[in-house]
């Protein structure tokens, strides 16, 4: 893990990052699981340390009390080098949601996927993340609705599953091995139920009819380079990289499998959410308020910004998460692919619920109250914008 300043002069810190190439594909993958988990390790610890320190401290105690409800020091906010992440890269980027947050210090760390940031959260290491829906909703139903709170959307669409040129159909995928980004994933959850639609059974541990093997998206790209894999179900900029580099073709585009029944928005479905820890939002209001006012702040800005800056603000600030710029075709591809919105699309999560469970990566549980929305709706009524729903989910 390492941290660096940002151009805006707030904290970075990246987590996971991926460890320089080894003689073999299980060299990598095992070296990628030692990093990670140090880097968890170190998030948890700290989150901890603090947590204990305040518990034994009976001075700090009443200071903590008397904080609730003002503005927070400072705002610890994750997010990932993807694409579909591109509210987080341009608000940091811009500086709008540094901008917006006033005198709190903002702080950010980059994950490569959602479970790994659900623990950051959870031990206190981020107060704030940009993150995949299924992820989220199996934080809340392990913790029974007391861990996070949905606060928005960032994007919807953007992933897809590609495979190798010789694969035409679901038929031609038994034996085969797949990959997605990380077990729990929202992308390992849709991959896993829509096998599972097609008669196929599939295992957490990598067994069953289709073997799907969870790998950073880095590696999965060499992997499949190297012929070591069939296909992954991947979010953006990692699909169009598989087809534009490495020669894969879509066999299955996910916003194919949403007819907007469930949203009224056919072909849209959430990709990335904004969640934020519940006792911070709680503690500090008006805090998740300013963070909700840059993040509104960036989206609107994808959402009207010239295609050509709109590349270039992305790709330096992926340069800065992740290490490298994409090439325009991949990059313009991706944004093809995906449309940047603070809803939520809550109508969609007892479906993704209903995934999770199918998929063997959470409970069957009622997700009522996953959302509060209240901030967000606060924010877009000050800008002449329409109320978001929470679905009779949660508070609006």
């Amino acid at each position: 893990m390492s941290s660096h300043q940002n151009p805006e002069g707030s904290t970075r810190i990246v987590a996971g990052q991926t460890p320089k190439p080894q003689n073999s594909a299980g060299k990598r993958k095992r070296a990628l699981g030692i990093g990670i988990a140090a880097g968890l390790v170190a998030l948890i610890a700290g989150g901890a340390a603090v947590a204990s320190n305040l518990n034994r401290s009976p001075e700090a105690q009443p200071a903590a009390a008397a904080a609730a409800g003002t503005p927070a020091a400072e705002l610890k906010l994750g997010y990932f080098g993807n694409v579909t992440h591109a509210p987080a890269l341009v608000g940091v980027k811009q500086g709008f949601i540094a901008r917006s947050l006033g005198g709190t210090k903002l702080s950010t760390q980059v994950f490569n996927a959602g479970p790994a940031a659900i623990e950051a959260l959870n031990a206190g290491a981020i107060d704030a993340t940009y993150i995949g829906p299924n992820p989220a909703i199996n934080s809340f139903v392990k913790s029974k609705g007391e861990s996070v709170s949905i606060i928005a959307g960032a994007a919807a669409g953007g992933a897809q599953l590609v495979v190798k040129p010789e694969i035409a159909a679901a038929a031609d995928l038994k034996g085969k091995t797949l990959s997605t980004p990380q077990l729990g994933g929202t992308q390992d959850v849709a991959l896993r139920a829509w096998l599972a639609g097609q008669g196929y059974k599939t295992n957490t541990d990598g067994s069953g009819d289709v073997a799907i093997n969870p790998t950073e998206n880095a590696q999965t790209l060499k992997l499949f380079q190297d012929g070591k894999l069939d296909g992954a179900w991947l979010p953006e900029p990692w699909a169009s990289r598989l087809v534009l580099q490495a020669g894969a073709k879509v066999l299955v585009d996910e916003k194919d499998l949403w007819d907007g029944s469930l949203t009224g928005k056919p072909g849209e479905f959430p990709t990335t959410i904004l969640i934020v820890n519940k006792k911070f939002a709680t503690d500090h209001p008006d805090t998740v308020k300013a963070l909700l006012k840059g993040h509104a702040e960036s989206v609107a800005w994808l959402n009207s910004a010239a295609a050509d800056e709109k590349s270039s603000v992305i790709n330096a600030a992926l340069k800065e998460a992740s290490g490298a710029e994409l090439k325009a075709d991949v990059i313009e591809r991706s944004l093809r692919n995906i449309v940047f919105t603070v809803d939520p699309l809550a109508g969609a999560y007892k479906k993704l619920l209903e995934d999770g469970v199918k998929a063997g990566t959470t409970k069957e549980a009622d997700i009522s109250g996953i959302f509060d929305l209240t901030a967000l709706n606060s924010v877009t009524a000050e800008t002449g914008g329409s109320k978001v729903s929470a679905a009779g989910l949660g508070k609006e």
